[in-house]
């Protein structure tokens, strides 16, 4: 375990990374386009309010602007840091070099997908002063802050996961990037078509006694934006409930499927990293 964390893979992908003017380039944007919906959102609300101030109710909404905003920036952002791990290597023609090095798969992997990790964790950290604003105007606990930021770390990895196992599976960076990208409009887009259609196709959901609809219940879950709708507001986990009659919460159902993808990403990553290693001429 020690020599996980302190192989030299992760060292010099830290290196580089933080050693970049485009890393800290990356942060300023980020946290320009926090700054921009937080002071845009307060000017705007205490105008038309005429009074001055922010109300919980707003504070509530500023919260979820702030969650969803932060959230996009992560699938935005996510595949183009992984995406390419392993395949700029290969491109490179390095990756040769690294293979027979006495690093294992598992940790050129490891430290490959963890210095994204850790520049994406930076990215979260330095936008918690901006977060922080919601907890003068109140109606949010820290607590339910915890709970947004745990599930944006659980996203992460999974994308994360996801864009290596592209970069190890494709040998053409751009093409593991569209891959990537790809999963992710499915995880986010498609996934709330499914349950759209679903939906539509139960007929008069509003009925007491209407069947219940596991597969939509099942694309709701798997959906970040539905996840994130029912953490801030509670009320929609409810009616998620009435409408479906499924009573697994969402938030266990995403937490366990996101956990196997990463796992199941990680593991073939691992496999393939040395395939072409193992065949015989």
């Amino acid at each position: 375990m020690k020599s996980t964390f302190k192989n030299p893979v992760l060292i010099k992908e830290l290196k580089l990374r933080f050693r970049s003017f485009k890393s800290f380039a990356g942060i300023l944007f980020y946290l320009l386009v926090l700054s921009v919906f937080v002071f845009g959102f307060i000017f705007i609300s205490t105008n038309f309010t005429g009074n001055g101030f922010i109300n919980p109710e707003q504070s509530v909404l500023l919260f979820g602007m702030l969650t969803y905003v932060q959230l996009a920036l992560i699938l935005f952002i996510t595949p183009g840091l992984t995406a390419g791990a392993i395949s700029t290597e290969r491109e490179k023609q390095t990756l040769n070099i690294l293979l027979t090095s006495s690093q294992s798969s598992f940790q050129i992997i490891f430290g490959k997908m963890s210095s994204s990790i850790i520049f994406l964790l930076l990215l979260l950290i330095a936008g918690l002063p901006l977060y922080s604003l919601v907890f003068l105007f109140g109606g949010i606990s820290p607590g339910q802050l915890l709970i947004i930021f745990a599930f944006l770390i659980v996203t992460m990895l999974a994308i994360a996961s996801i864009g290596v196992m592209f970069s190890t599976l494709i040998r053409k960076t751009i093409l593991s990037m569209i891959s990537t990208y790809g999963a992710m409009l499915f995880l986010t887009g498609i996934t709330a078509f499914f349950f759209v259609i679903g939906i539509s196709t139960m007929g008069n959901s509003s009925l007491p006694n209407h069947d219940p609809a596991p597969f939509s219940h099942f694309w709701a879950m798997i959906n970040p934006i539905a996840l994130m709708l029912t953490l801030i507001t509670p009320e929609m986990s409810d009616s998620l409930f009435e409408i479906t009659k499924i009573h697994f919460p969402v938030w266990a159902g995403y937490l366990i499927f996101y956990m196997a993808i990463t796992i199941i990403c990680l593991l073939i990553s691992v496999k393939k990293l040395r395939v072409n290693m193992r065949k015989k001429k």
